[in-house]
């Protein structure tokens, strides 16, 4: 073998071992879906774009983003629940489940589904970029609601009148504190913040312990209950309001 062949060869060898080191090391920071979520996921539909309970087509449409790393497979518990009160429910799919790769597939889910209107909304990183694109649109949006997660500069709604739902848990240890308050200056004077008791980050979704999270004094299926219980009622309000 040539020279620049063997060069060649061993540039070609380093390149698969990097990718495959990467792809492990994705693997292990990965947070896949629990079986009672992929059995809910059994009563919603996949897409090329997302996930989709279907609901009442007169009814708002529930677009949502994951939490980074994480399945959206994950959140299949809480959106089953709220299809079923009438409200469907879109979790978008990100590249490498990475919402910062991601932040305008809005806008495929809202050309595929049929909706009257729609909210937006996200746990954790999810959260910052549903806010981001929702502070750049006026159509159709009708609310804007946050999982244990804040809007950032970019994605400020203090200017809009939006209704807001910001929902956290008791035992949250991976949402930083400081940060959320700071950001609430980047939320409308009329947005509406309930806790979950007992509840902890990971709760949120039902992937299992989340790394430097609390522990959680409810079961996950309690919390996916309250989240659907609670999101249910605002999406309510919505509709008697507008």
């Amino acid at each position: 073998m040539k020279k620049y062949q063997k060069i060649l060869l061993g540039l070609v060898i380093g390149l698969l071992l990097i990718g495959a080191g990467g792809w492990l090391g994705w693997q292990k920071l990965h947070y896949t879906a629990s079986e009672a979520a992929q059995a809910a996921l059994s009563k919603g539909q996949e897409k090329r774009d997302a996930l989709y309970f279907s609901g009442d087509p007169e009814k708002p449409l529930v677009v949502f983003y994951p939490g980074a790393l994480v399945d959206a497979e994950s959140y299949s518990i809480w959106a089953k629940e709220v299809s079923e009160k009438g409200y469907s429910v879109a979790i978008v799919k990100m590249p490498f489940d990475m919402a910062v790769l991601g932040g305008n597939r809005a806008e495929n889910i809202l050309n595929e589904f049929p909706h009257n209107g729609y909210v937006i909304g996200g746990h954790s990183l999810g959260g910052v970029m549903a806010s981001r694109y929702a502070a750049s649109q006026k159509n159709g949006l009708k609310g804007v609601f946050f999982l244990a997660s804040y809007p950032d500069e970019k994605g400020s709604l203090a200017e809009t009148n939006l209704p807001v739902l910001s929902l956290t848990a008791s035992n949250d240890e991976v949402l930083n504190q400081g940060n959320y308050q700071a950001a609430k200056t980047y939320l409308p004077d009329s947005a509406i913040f309930e806790t979950i008791s007992g509840g902890n980050h990971a709760g949120f979704g039902s992937y299992g312990s989340q790394r430097g999270d609390g522990a959680a004094e409810i079961s996950n299926e309690e919390q996916q209950q309250q989240i659907a219980e609670k999101l249910t009622q605002w999406l309510d309000n919505l509709d008697k309001t507008q």
